[in-house]
């Protein structure tokens, strides 16, 4: 790309692609050739290979009215999505173009599923219906117990913690990896203690057992068990439908993989949409190969791909094309749009952290001024630590931002307290919430905790025990207190009508309400935000049927925020967004900064000597560069101090993705010592060889 002179003027914002549907009739005018012909395909195996911004969803929801329009009954067509929002969405748009028809449609995430299946079908296969269902922290604590009830908590030597116990034994039942490979190539430092992790693990299963929980990995593993190990669950679990569409297959693990063959077993009706180009969540899992590998595993498949994008200026995809194109294993796909205009993107190179971000946070507020709403900007990185100076900055600067990350609305410690109160009437074997409220309880330690949840575990967990439970003497008025509680709650459970509590879920937690907002306030300084957070459960709880329901809701696909669970309300506040790079994908704004573009931050220096983690950086950074739609900027600086990444990594030169050929395709500017852009300034012209006019000056000078 030529350098010159830069010239700041308002940009002219082309509108996104419209978002109304319109009648099949007309369906063939409203969607490009390929949507049109993944949306019209018949029977059999179809992967829809979909680059980003080109309308997946779109055509996704085309397919199934189709498939409602051909006769296909709105309840034997199940559509599988990764987040329960994506599923409405979907349903809701495609009644605009059906009627009401579509929304008899099943559609959820694969773990909603596997909860309602297991609901209906677990019986059969020894799992009791009335199950809990463990959300990530629950699970992480049972872990704890069952790793410190064989006695692993007093080792002399370093020992795997809760935490990372729980994320071996997730990673090992996700991808079928063995354990010793886990440990073996991720924590080598516990490699001799194999055998007692596996112990450890089978106590953990033992005691969900026991206590009739699941936790969320269970949800996909008895799915996929009762259609692998019984045929005749399998026949009738399969035979409810006869079509099987799946969004974002990119994002599938090796068990939903399995699930899903499964599922087609009497027939190939299965139509998946994705792009190998952003599979980017193998933390959690997910394996590329699953659509990579999608027409072997399905013999006959058609492949229709999308590379027309609605979102992006042509040098935006350019520059992303080129960056994806170095990838080892990849479908083929060159995006292109009809948006005409659009500048190239800028490769800005900055002194250090802090003239990186005064670039970023003055082009923000320059982009505002001419006219751009902070909340169509957003700035990624790599690791939610690298905007801690940029935060900084715009506190300072009075710059609105919202961060997306951090701790998740679950796993705050108020929330969590007052569901272990409801957890326990909904199960009263569940440990777990027991020893979280009992150590609430002014007066009751650890020691004492466990010593009444022994008593009740010999009594069959039956309400009485813990009523007629004998505490020490510090423990009574917290025992008598907790027990009126748990009386009103269990009374009202089991009668199931209005008294003087009210009715609803929303009622149960304004009743534990009135004994741990005290705790709350006693417990925190300044508890009025925590107080909010706690109204606004009671609010949306009192929206579910029953307290199970809830439960599971909040278990299967938890908030992030207060924000997440409302409904309605006014618009928030106008606010730029920070985001790590995982959080942004299937976002998109006008305009988006990407900083840090230096390589063992992007990629990570962790990933640099695993090819497949590299490749999966390599697709990291391609998700955050199709975000925007008119204005992309990737920054770098120069100097870095080196401890953020360790002593083993002490290269500080750009990412090695934007290499150069991506160069080539972006204006490569400098930053003044002001922070303000400009050209990279050229290349001084070589010395000639000899200077004629110097040789000729040379005669009369000495």
């Amino acid at each position: 790309m030529a350098d010159g002179p830069r010239i700041y003027r308002p940009r002219e914002r082309d509108a996104p692609a419209p978002d109304e549907e319109h009648s099949l009739d007309d369906l063939t005018a409203q969607l490009n050739p390929e949507q049109a012909a993944a949306a019209l395909y018949g029977d059999g195996p179809l992967l829809i290979v979909a680059g980003a911004g080109t309308g997946k969803t779109r055509t996704l929801i085309y397919r199934v009215a189709h498939l409602l329009q051909r006769g296909v009954k709105p309840e034997r067509i199940l559509l599988l999505t990764f987040t329960r929002r994506a599923a409405h969405e979907m349903v809701t748009r495609a009644e605009r173009l059906v009627g009401a028809v579509s929304g008899q449609v099943h559609g959820g995430t694969f773990h909603g599923t596997g909860n309602r299946l297991l609901r209906i079908f677990g019986q059969a296969a020894g799992l009791p219906r009335d199950f809990s269902i463990m959300d990530q922290a629950d699970a992480v604590d049972l872990m704890g117990i069952a790793r410190a009830n064989l006695g692993y908590g007093k080792q002399e030597k370093r020992f795997p913690k809760k935490e990372t116990l729980h994320y071996v034994y997730s990673r090992n039942v996700n991808t079928e990896i063995p354990v010793e490979d886990i440990l073996g190539g991720e924590l080598p430092q516990f490699t001799d203690y194999t055998d007692d992790v596996l112990r450890i693990f089978a106590e953990y299963t033992s005691r969900k057992h026991e206590r009739n929980l699941v936790d969320y990995d269970d949800l996909l593993i008895f799915w996929w068990l009762m259609l692998e190990q019984s045929a005749p669950l399998a026949e009738r679990i399969a035979g409810l439908y006869d079509h099987i569409l799946v969004d974002e297959y990119q994002d599938t693990n090796v068990t939903q993989a399995r699930i899903l063959r499964g599922m087609c077993r009497t027939h190939q009706n299965i139509s998946v949409v994705g792009d190998d180009a952003q599979s980017i969540y193998s933390f959690r899992g997910a394996n590329v190969h699953n659509i990579l590998d999608f027409p072997k595993q399905f013999p006959g498949t058609r492949l229709v791909t999308l590379e027309q994008n609605y979102r992006s200026t042509q040098p935006i995809l350019e520059v992303t094309n080129t960056l994806i194109s170095r990838a080892e294993e990849r479908f083929t796909k060159n995006l292109w749009t009809s948006r005409a205009g659009g500048e190239a993107p800028w490769l800005v190179s900055a002194r250090d952290e802090q003239q990186q971000t005064k670039f970023v946070v003055d082009r923000v507020l320059e982009l505002h001024e001419e006219g751009t709403p902070l909340h169509e900007m957003a700035v990624l990185f790599r690791a939610a630590y690298m905007s801690a100076d940029l935060e900084i900055e715009l506190a300072n600067r009075r710059v609105p931002f919202e961060k997306w990350g951090g701790l998740k609305f679950l796993e705050a410690a108020h929330v969590k307290d007052v569901l272990a109160f409801l957890r326990v009437i909904e199960n009263p074997r569940d440990d777990v919430s027991w020893y979280r409220i009992l150590m609430l309880m002014p007066g009751i330690g650890d020691s004492t905790a466990r010593a009444a949840i022994a008593a009740m575990a010999e009594h069959g967990w039956e309400a009485h025990a813990f009523y007629d439970w004998a505490p020490p003497p510090r423990a009574r008025d917290a025992h008598e207190r907790l027990v009126a509680l748990l009386r009103a709650l269990n009374a009202r459970a089991s009668r199931n009508e209005a008294e003087s509590l009210g009715t609803g879920v929303g009622a149960e937690i304004e009743a534990v309400r009135g004994l741990y907002d005290d705790i709350l306030r006693e417990r925190y300084d300044r508890p009025e935000a925590r107080l909010a957070d706690l109204e606004q459960l009671r609010v949306i709880a009192g929206g579910y049927p029953t307290r199970a329901a809830f439960l599971a809701a909040i278990a299967l696909e938890p908030p992030q925020s207060t924000q997440d669970l409302a409904v309605g309300g006014d618009a928030e506040d106008d606010a730029l967004v920070l985001s790590t790079a995982h959080s942004a994908k299937g976002k998109e704004w006008d305009t988006v900064f990407l900083i840090w573009a230096v390589d063992g931050y992007f990629p990570l220096a962790r990933a640099t000597a695993d090819d497949a983690q590299l490749d999966e950086e390599r697709r990291l950074m391609y998700v955050a560069c199709t975000r925007p739609r008119n204005e992309l900027y990737v920054s770098y600086p120069l100097n870095v101090y080196n401890t953020r990444r360790g002593a083993d990594y002490s290269m500080d030169q750009l990412s090695r993705f934007v290499d150069r050929g991506v160069r080539a395709k972006m204006q490569r500017m400098v930053l003044a010592d002001d922070g303000a852009a400009a050209p990279e300034p050229a290349a001084p012209p070589e010395q000639p060889p000899i200077d004629l006019r110097a040789l000729l000056k040379s005669r009369f000078t000495k």
